[in-house]
């Protein structure tokens, strides 16, 4: 397993992302292809001291970045000696098994779509990240790639978010739900009437384990495993778990400092705080896929630490192995809506 990474992309590059790859490589035996400033790659592998690249370890020269203020859809096209845009090439012609980076989203999202290609039939990339909640994790798609849906679309988020929770996450039959401001049938606008029925059709047809409408509030408690959603509604969702999961760290930490007692108490539950800070922290998972893209690429949050890339590149190794592009694929024909025969 090789798995190409974006040395130049985040806010704590090419540092942290060269000791999360040195630490996948070393830990998993992931082999790596490290794309980015030569001169100061090799700087970065001295300062987590290795004097020369570990075997299984490369580094492929690209001498510019994309960085935050490009333009995110043209991004890749005008740099084209990028790190991003010369690892999501490398990618395509089938050096890795997969690619990592914690750079610009848009600039992935738009590279990843028109080099790597989506997968035929697919109509757009979703991200689909794994979200803690009680009892285990969800998978929502889509969390902001796509701000403006069809009910197609949808649909086939719906599927992405299916198979990938099935031969990624191990859940034997994911439960599907639409989000919506409620349970019941007819809630909802035009776009989640109209997604409901396709859905509901693919249950019918045993595609799916579609469970209907769910509020963000049940999901949040474990009631569904694959939550879909256009990407305007699925990253406030996301966005406003982040904040909340943050303030209640916060309001628990002043609570456990607030008295002797207090502090006495939070000695005795160090283990079980430090349980529920990782749960809560995204570094654990370390990435989100672009599902619907040909081949493996994962975004990596910008700010992520070494344990954060680490992860990232483990979570790609897993979705490279798992069959899930060659399982959507085989069922492209159930995920496109069919037109409508008009009567004579």
């Amino acid at each position: 397993m090789k798995v190409i990474v974006d040395a130049m992309g985040g806010d704590n590059a090419p540092l942290e992302i060269v000791r999360g790859a040195l630490a996948a490589h070393k830990n998993q035996g992931v082999e790596i292809l490290l794309v980015g400033r030569t001169a100061e790659i090799l700087r970065a592998v001295e300062a987590c001291g290795e004097k020369t690249l570990p075997a299984g370890v490369e580094v492929k020269d690209a001498a510019e970045v994309v960085e935050i203020s490009d333009d995110p859809a043209t991004a890749f096209k005008m740099k084209p000696n990028s790190s991003l845009t010369v690892g999501l090439n490398l990618l395509k012609d089938g050096v890795g098994d997969a690619f990592v980076s914690a750079g610009s989203t848009g600039a992935l999202l738009a590279g990843a779509t028109l080099l790597v290609k989506r997968i035929r039939g697919i109509r757009r990339a979703a991200m689909g990240p794994a979200v803690p909640v009680y009892g285990g994790h969800l998978i929502l798609c889509d969390c902001g790639a796509n701000a403006e849906c069809t009910p197609e679309y949808l649909l086939q988020f719906a599927f992405l978010g299916s198979f990938y929770a099935r031969k990624v996450m191990g859940v034997a039959k994911p439960r599907v739900g639409l989000l919506n401001i409620g349970a019941e049938e007819e809630k909802g606008d035009t776009l989640r009437h109209e997604t409901y029925q396709l859905l509901d059709a693919a249950g019918k047809e045993g595609r799916i384990h579609f469970i209907g409408n769910i509020e963000a509030n049940d999901a949040i408690m474990g009631g569904a495993d694959v939550v879909v959603s256009d990407g305007y509604t699925g990253n406030i969702m996301l966005k406003s778990l982040e904040g909340t999961a943050k303030f209640l760290m916060k309001e628990l930490k002043e609570a456990f400092l607030s008295s002797t007692r207090s502090k006495l108490a939070a000695g005795l539950m160090k283990g079980d705080l430090d349980r529920l800070k990782r749960r809560a922290d995204p570094s654990e998972i370390g990435g989100t896929p672009f599902l619907g893209i040909s081949r493996p690429v994962i975004k990596a949050h910008g700010g992520s630490d070494a344990r954060a890339i680490e992860n990232a590149i483990l979570r790609a190794g897993e979705y490279a192995e798992s069959g899930f592009i060659a399982d959507i694929e085989a069922n492209i024909d159930y995920m496109r809506v069919k037109p409508a025969v008009e009567k004579v």
